[in-house]
């Protein structure tokens, strides 16, 4: 679905509105009422794509959200939704990030793809997707509104750069074909204790379909994918709260662990 190429006045003011709340730390009230439909959604998301770049935020690739059916069911959509990644977002296995830098943070766990090729071809199918994959890893994404108290929709996600906000590497690569995507298990630990189980199955039944759908979408908007690029997938279980202080480890069957450590907020 292509943005609009002409963003109106409302847009740019929402746009702004979430920026603002991301520099201060300090959420908004849901922006849906004010938007018309999904692709006036992306065209905020566009906007701001456009500022952080100008600024000199580095691209470094995408997620992917609302890989659930049951989630896309609840939210009254047919289809996942994406947004950007930026490299100032990201942190590496075992590294610790701060709470102060995050609003109402969430976590989940997920497959992350590395590219080695640019998928461009408007005809792309799923035997092109897999053999433009450098290896899988696997990975934490920290969630964040800038929507007050997680009141969204579909729309205000979007807008929301995918309700995007931090994400964390593992250090294990592995090529697609050392794994079964699918009916890999996973387990997310709080503390020392499973709060989260999920599988592959979750996402889109399998993330390397979600991986294709997002390849889709970004022929049509005129983003394709990149070589190098990082690619979030979609969550394999559950949302769990993240607090300050609380250490997080994901297992993956077949993929290994990834680990972060949230940090207390100091006065």
């Amino acid at each position: 679905m292509a943005t609009d190429p002409t963003p109106t006045n409302i847009q740019r003011t929402i746009a702004a509105d979430l920026r603002t709340a991301h520099q201060r730390s300090k959420p908004i009230p849901p922006v849906r009422e004010q938007l018309n439909d999904i692709a006036a959604g992306y065209a905020v998301q566009e906007i701001n794509t456009e500022y952080w770049l100008a600024e000199g935020r580095h691209l470094v690739g995408r997620k992917i959200g609302l890989t659930s059916l049951a989630v896309q069911r609840q939210l009254g959509v047919d289809q996942p939704d994406y947004g950007a990644l930026y490299a100032d977002m990201a942190f590496a296995d075992g590294e610790s990030l701060s709470r102060g830098d995050l609003i109402q943070p969430k976590v989940e766990a997920e497959v992350a793809f590395v590219l080695k090729k640019a998928l461009t071809d408007p005809g792309l199918h799923l035997a092109a997707v897999i053999s433009a994959i450098e290896y899988a890893l696997p990975a934490l994404e920290i969630v964040d509104s800038r929507i007050a108290n997680w009141e969204i929709g579909i729309v205000d996600t979007i807008a929301d750069n995918a309700s995007s906000g931090l994400f964390v590497l593992g250090a294990t690569p592995k090529l697609p074909a050392e794994l079964d995507l699918r009916l890999c298990g996973m387990v997310v630990e709080k503390n020392g204790d499973p709060v989260c189980f999920g599988a592959g199955a979750a996402c889109l039944g399998n993330p390397l379909n979600a991986l294709l759908w997002l390849a889709r979408k970004m022929i049509e908007t005129g983003r394709p994918l990149q070589a190098g690029e990082v690619i979030l997938s979609g969550a394999l279980g559950p949302m769990v709260k993240l607090d300050e202080g609380d250490f997080i480890e994901a297992r993956i069957s077949g993929l290994g662990s990834v680990r972060v450590l949230v940090s207390e907020v100091t006065a």
